[in-house]
C-alpha cells in the first residue's frame, strides 16, 4: 500500500506542476481538474468495480490510467482487483516515468520558465 501511496502521490504531484507551468491564468488552471482529471476519477472504478460493466466499456476502462491507481489501493485494502497487481503497479511506474520525462523536458527547455 505505501508503495501505491507513494507512486500516486508522486504522480499526482508532477502532473499538478505540469498544470501549474502550462497555465497562464486562473482558468487554465481550473480546466484539465475540471474536464480531466475529475471525469477520470469518476469513470475510474473508484465507486464501483469495472467487472460490474459490460465487456466493451471494460475495454474501454482499461484505457483510463485511474483504474490502475484505484485497483492497487482496492488490492492493498481488500486484497481484491479489477487488474492484476503486478499491471497496476507496472502502469503507475509508467504513468510516474512520463509525468517525470515531461517534467525533465520542461526543465531542460525552459518552457515557460525564462522570460
Amino acid at each position: 500500500m505505501m508503495l501505491f501511496l507513494v507512486l500516486t502521490s508522486v504522480t499526482f504531484s508532477l502532473v499538478g506542476f505540469i498544470i501549474g507551468i502550462w497555465a497562464d491564468g486562473f482558468e487554465k488552471l481550473q480546466a484539465i481538474p475540471l474536464l480531466i482529471i475529475t471525469p477520470l476519477t469518476f469513470l475510474g472504478g473508484s465507486f464501483y468495480s469495472i467487472d460490474m460493466l459490460p465487456p466493451f466499456w471494460q475495454t474501454v476502462s482499461l484505457f483510463n490510467p485511474v483504474v490502475y491507481l484505484v485497483s492497487g489501493f482496492r488490492w492493498s485494502f481488500y486484497g481484491l482487483a479489477d487488474v492484476s497487481v503486478g499491471v497496476s503497479l507496472a502502469m503507475t511506474g509508467l504513468f510516474l516515468a512520463v509525468s517525470l520525462a515531461v517534467v525533465a523536458w520542461i526543465f531542460k527547455t525552459g518552457y515557460r520558465l525564462k522570460t
